[in-house]
């Protein structure tokens, strides 16, 4: 009888290492034919973003970068696409940020011109409750746009700053602000990298 057990258990732990290791191959495989299909997705959303929030006209060149501060002790990296004229001169950037909100992560990206000045923002993805703080993609973010956080302050009103919150939304409201204002500080510690050219920054 202990020997009609011991034979199942083992058949059973076959069966499973069997099914894991056909499921895992599966995986394997359509992942293999899709990563390209998503790579390209992402790379077409991500030109996208950077057009919605940093429109520029005549010849640009962008450039993909890495930028970083220091907040708190704690060191913040923000991918980034650094755009020049013709002649090297710094325009603008295009920020991805991220932060918190009230369904789960906000990623976004904001758009600079060379002083400093709010172009554009967009959001990526997120979790935020429908007809609440899902609104932060419509009117709310408009109030960003052509602002200088050096003098608008990048937190809502009911805290002190220039941010009109979305109603019943102060959570996703304060993310997305606080979003905006590390990808500033971001641009404020390396701008003067940026006044280098494109062709000098490292």
């Amino acid at each position: 009888m202990a020997k009609k057990k011991e034979s199942t258990l083992i058949n059973m732990l076959l069966a499973l290492f069997v099914i894991t290791a056909v499921s895992g191959g599966l995986l394997g495989l359509v992942y293999g034919f899709t990563k390209d299909a998503i790579a390209e997705v992402d790379l077409k959303k991500n030109q996208a973003a950077i057009q919605a929030v940093l429109p520029l006209e005549g010849e640009i060149t962008y450039q993909a970068d890495t930028l970083s501060y220091t907040d708190a002790g704690v060191t913040l990296t923000f991918p980034c696409n650094l755009a020049y004229d013709a002649n090297g001169n710094f325009l603008g950037a295009a920020i991805k940020t991220s932060e918190g909100g009230f369904g789960g992560k906000i990623d976004m990206m904001v758009g600079f011109l060379a002083d400093g000045t709010i172009k554009g923002t967009s959001v990526l993805s997120h979790s935020e409750t429908p007809g609440l703080g899902a609104n932060m993609t419509g009117p709310f973010k408009d109030q960003f746009v052509d602002k200088n956080p050096a003098t608008y302050r990048l937190t809502v009103k009911k805290d002190g700053g220039d941010v009109d919150a979305i109603t019943a939304a102060t959570i996703t409201s304060r993310a997305f602000s606080k979003a905006v204002n590390k990808a500033y500080n971001a641009f404020e510690a390396n701008k003067a990298q940026f006044m280098k050219g494109g062709t000098d920054h490292e």
